[in-house]
């Protein structure tokens, strides 16, 4: 385990490298998740004066425009330009002129190892996942997410299968990729580098409430540790796997659950 904690950079970086280290990355943070944790904070702070949190909605995959083709160039461009980002950090991570995406186990040279690992992690972030939500509408603390507003149309269920996709490229690769291996290379401990990935993770969650801010931190401090792990083997293609799985079932299985089903998991 000591030997996969390790760094993957030997050398000490310079003073220089450092700055220019630290600078990147709140470059990249404040163009991606970074900024969606500032709005999120903002956001919880403007629920929490408006009224219990158990009593609002916050919704996710919403139409941005009421003609369908429309609304489909809109969402397929949305997606796009929310992935720019993660080409920036993996062309930000090939400065050593080593390929970004084998650095962090973006590629497809474990399909059927990579394929498991997701599968066995969506299911342990996903159940208790589920259950800290439902804990949280009980409480009165969580919001009441609706996963997809978007109207039934022929291309529905694949522009939300790219929304997952998307949000798996984007979460993984920059809080656990891309964030991890800058974080070791300014020599930060293992402890310091999961709890940044972690708290970046929750934050921008906590439009949703407390459970799912509590229930993200958690998910982030497993994903990170599984990356650094001698099992995760600086892979990030198993929790993108894991992550889209779980935001398919959630999108999807909202979009199309009978209301009756949705209303006795507490989602309605």
């Amino acid at each position: 385990m000591t030997e996969a904690l390790a760094p993957a950079v030997a050398a000490d970086p310079t003073p220089a490298r450092r700055r220019r280290l630290t600078a990147e990355i709140w470059i990249v943070m404040g163009l991606s998740l970074g900024r969606s944790g500032v709005y999120a904070v903002v956001n919880i702070l403007d629920r929490l004066t408006r009224g219990p949190l158990g009593d609002q909605t916050a919704e996710i995959n919403t139409p941005q425009a009421d003609r369908s083709l429309l609304d489909l160039t809109y969402q397929i461009l949305s997606i796009g330009f929310a992935l720019v980002p993660v080409v920036l950090a993996l062309y930000l991570l090939s400065d050593s002129g080593r390929s970004a995406v084998r650095r962090i186990g973006l590629d497809g040279t474990r399909p059927g190892k990579d394929a498991l690992w997701g599968l066995a992690l969506g299911a342990v972030i996903g159940i208790p996942g589920l259950a800290i939500y439902l804990g949280g509408r009980a409480l009165g603390v969580t919001v009441s997410v609706s996963a997809s507003g978007l109207d039934d149309y022929w291309w529905t269920v694949p522009v939300l299968i790219l929304a997952a996709l998307k949000n798996g490229l984007i979460e993984e690769v920059l809080v656990v990729g891309y964030l991890v291996e800058r974080l070791q290379e300014l020599r930060w401990r293992v402890v310091s580098v999961v709890a940044c990935s972690a708290l970046i993770r929750g934050s921008y969650h906590l439009y949703q409430g407390w459970g799912p801010f509590a229930a993200n931190i958690a998910m982030g401090v497993i994903f990170a540790c599984f990356y650094l792990s001698r099992w995760g083997r600086r892979r990030v293609m198993p929790l993108v796997i894991a992550h889209t799985l779980l935001d398919v079932v959630a999108f999807v299985g909202y979009a199309y659950l009978p209301d009756a089903w949705l209303t006795a998991l507490g989602v309605l």
